[in-house]
C-alpha cells in the first residue's frame, strides 16, 4: 500500500504534463482565437466558469455544511475551469467544437491565473501560498501547453505523431490516478457516503449544467458545449493545487469523487445531445 501512494504523485504529474501537452500539439493559435470573436458568448462562459460556480461552490458548501476539506475541494473545482475533457465531449454531443476548443482554452489559460487570486478570498480561515499555487500551475500546466503549441506550429509532422501516444497516456495516467486514490483512500471515500459530499458532488454537477445551458444562447451547439464546459471542471488543476497545498487526503479524494461522478453523468448526456443536436451547429463568430 505504501508504494501505491508514493505513485499517486507521479500519475498525477503525468496525468496534468501529458494533457497539456497534447492539448497544444492538437491546436494552432488561430483555431484558439476564432471562436473567441464572439464577446458575448465569451462574457457570459467568463460568467459561469469564474463567478458564478465559485459562488455555487461556496453556497452548496455553507447550506450543507460540508466538513472544511470537502468544503475546501468544492472551492477548488470551482475556481477551476477549462477541463481538457471538453472537447471530446463537445464531439460526442455533436456541439459547436470550434467554440469547445477556444473556450478550453480561454479558461484553462485564465485558470492559472484566477486560482491564486481568488482561493485566499474563498478559503476563508485556510492559509494557501498563492506564489506556490502559481508557479505550479505555471510550470506543469501553462508551460506544457505552450511547448505542444509551439512544436505543433514549427514541426507539424513532430506533434502529428506524439497527439495519439500523449492522449493515450493522458487518459491512462488519469484512470491510474482515479484508481490508485480509490484503492489507497477507500475508507476515506466510503466515508463520503456520511458527510453529504456525494450530494454535494451532485448538486455541484447539476449547477454547472443548467448554469452553462441558460447562459449558451439560442444556439444548440453552443449551448451543449457551454453547459459540459461549465460542469465539467478543470480536474488536473484542482489536482494539482489540492495535492500539493493541503495534507488533509479528503481533499484530493473529494475532487476525484466529483471527477468520477461527473464522468459518470456527462458521457451519457453527451451521447444524449449528440442525438439531438446533430446536424444544427451554431456559428460562434458573430456580435
Amino acid at each position: 500500500m505504501e508504494i501505491l501512494s508514493k505513485t499517486i504523485p507521479i500519475a498525477m504529474l503525468t496525468f496534468v504534463v501529458s494533457s497539456m501537452l497534447a492539448v497544444g500539439l492538437s491546436l494552432t493559435i488561430a483555431q484558439i482565437m476564432e471562436p473567441l470573436r464572439n464577446g458575448k458568448l465569451v462574457f457570459v462562459a467568463l460568467l459561469a466558469n469564474f463567478v458564478l460556480m465559485p459562488l455555487g461552490a461556496l453556497v452548496i458548501a455553507r447550506v450543507l455544511r460540508l466538513d472544511q476539506p470537502l468544503g475546501i475541494a468544492l472551492m477548488l473545482l470551482g475556481a477551476a475551469a477549462g477541463a481538457p475533457f471538453l472537447p471530446k465531449l463537445a464531439g460526442i454531443a455533436k456541439g459547436n467544437l470550434a467554440f469547445a476548443v477556444g473556450l478550453m482554452v480561454l479558461l484553462m489559460v485564465l485558470t492559472v491565473a484566477y486560482m491564486p487570486l481568488v482561493l485566499p478570498l474563498l478559503l476563508e480561515g485556510v492559509t494557501v501560498d498563492p506564489l506556490n499555487i502559481a508557479r505550479s500551475l505555471l510550470l506543469l500546466m501553462l508551460l506544457p501547453l505552450g511547448v505542444g503549441l509551439t512544436v505543433n506550429r514549427q514541426f507539424a509532422s513532430i506533434a502529428e505523431r506524439m497527439r495519439v501516444p500523449l492522449n493515450r497516456l493522458s487518459s491512462l495516467s488519469l484512470a491510474l490516478l482515479i484508481a490508485l486514490l480509490l484503492v489507497t483512500k477507500i475508507h476515506n471515500v466510503l466515508a463520503l457516503f456520511g458527510t453529504r459530499g456525494i450530494l454535494a458532488s451532485v448538486l455541484f454537477l447539476l449547477a454547472g449544467l443548467g448554469l452553462g445551458w441558460l447562459l449558451g444562447g439560442p444556439g444548440f451547439g453552443t449551448k451543449g458545449v457551454l453547459a459540459l464546459g461549465t460542469a465539467q471542471r478543470n480536474i488536473a488543476a484542482a489536482l494539482l493545487v489540492g495535492g500539493k497545498n493541503f495534507e488533509d487526503p479528503n481533499v484530493v479524494v473529494m475532487i476525484v469523487v466529483v471527477a468520477v461522478v461527473g464522468l459518470l453523468v456527462l458521457m451519457p448526456l453527451a451521447r444524449i445531445l449528440g442525438t439531438r443536436g446533430a446536424g444544427t451547429p451554431s456559428p460562434t463568430t458573430t456580435g
